[in-house]
């Protein structure tokens, strides 16, 4: 992971002090990129003990599309705590619907966008091709004297992922976003981590992500996105009879806290060792063993499917999430 030391030495160098939302000042860098070749390791964090159980119990949160901070606790992960229950802007917010509420964050968008379709009430042909699409009737409404239908759909983006994969793997519009402008003034957090791209090469049967984050904690967050990115590259090749390779990793606005400096300065004295590999269980069905595509354990997973094989990493260290 000299990758990621690389990144905190170049921010700390030549980012600049900014004030944000949280009240904790952060030195911040715009633009940076990371590229890991999976098979050469997997992207842990070794100068200090990685919460692997954590990241993977989010990630399986995400795929089940849970919106509530009890469903992450109950995977292995508290990080959703805070946001769900100790934000002030939250917890003022009309629309959060008591404790651990998060709204429609992450998973939601992933696995249930909320798609709209308005169409004039006399369009046959288009209102037949939105229900072989699977749009349901919602309601009709004049608008400048004009009769229209309201539709409605939730788009599973990750599903039609996969489904491209392995109907069309050299289309380049493989990807799905959790960045809905509709929403963003109903949910705990706006997505960080909100557009991923998948790259399926058919003929060496490897698949790459592209991972975009608008703004990153490069203390905290980097480490858990890297190791969610990455099992779920792997995850995905494995449903779909790909070799994960490529994970490459932007980031618009890279930054660290003020209240992590001492953390991250002890990890830069370290050594790091070298990385991981990712195991997903047995259980798990690999197509390119089984022939049998199931992208339905894109929900059966559980965090126990997924481990680190020869994870040799320094003593642990901590430091406050900002929220």
């Amino acid at each position: 992971m000299k990758q990621y030391l690389d990144l905190v030495r170049t921010i700390l160098d030549t980012g600049s002090w900014q004030e944000n939302r949280t009240g904790i000042r952060t030195i911040s860098m715009p633009g940076a990129m990371m590229r890991f070749d999976l098979q050469e390791g997997f992207p842990a964090v070794t100068t200090k003990k990685l919460a692997f159980k954590s990241a993977i119990g989010e990630m399986i949160g995400f795929l089940r599309a849970s919106r509530s901070a009890a469903d992450f606790r109950a995977l292995g992960c508290k990080v959703w705590d805070a946001n769900a229950n100790e934000n002030s802007a939250w917890l003022a917010n009309p629309y959060r619907e008591g404790t651990d509420d998060l709204g429609d964050v992450y998973g939601v968008q992933w696995r249930k966008w909320p798609g709209y379709k308005v169409i004039e009430a006399s369009a046959g042909a288009r209102l037949a091709d939105a229900a072989e699409r699977g749009y349901r009737i919602v309601t009709q409404f004049e608008e400048e004297g004009v009769q229209k239908v309201l539709l409605y759909k939730a788009i599973d983006q990750l599903r039609q992922c996969l489904d491209t994969i392995m109907s069309n793997p050299g289309d380049r519009r493989i990807l799905f976003h959790g960045w809905n402008p509709a929403l963003l003034d109903q949910i705990a957090l706006p997505a960080c981590h909100l557009l991923y791209q998948f790259l399926p090469n058919a003929a060496r049967r490897e698949i790459s992500l592209c991972l975009y984050i608008r703004s990153n904690d490069v203390g905290l967050g980097t480490p858990f996105n890297l190791v969610e990115g990455a099992a779920l590259l792997s995850l995905v090749g494995r449903l779909t009879g790909y070799t994960p390779r490529w994970f490459t990793y932007f980031i618009g606005d890279a930054h660290i806290y003020e209240n992590q400096l001492d953390m991250l300065q002890r990890q830069l004295e370290r050594e790091p060792y070298e990385s991981p590999r990712l195991a997903i269980a047995d259980r798990v069905p690999a197509y390119a063993d089984t022939g049998v595509y199931a992208p339905q354990w894109l929900e059966l997973v559980e965090p126990a499917d997924f481990s680190l094989i020869g994870y040799r990493h320094h003593e642990p260290l901590t430091a406050p999430m900002a929220v």
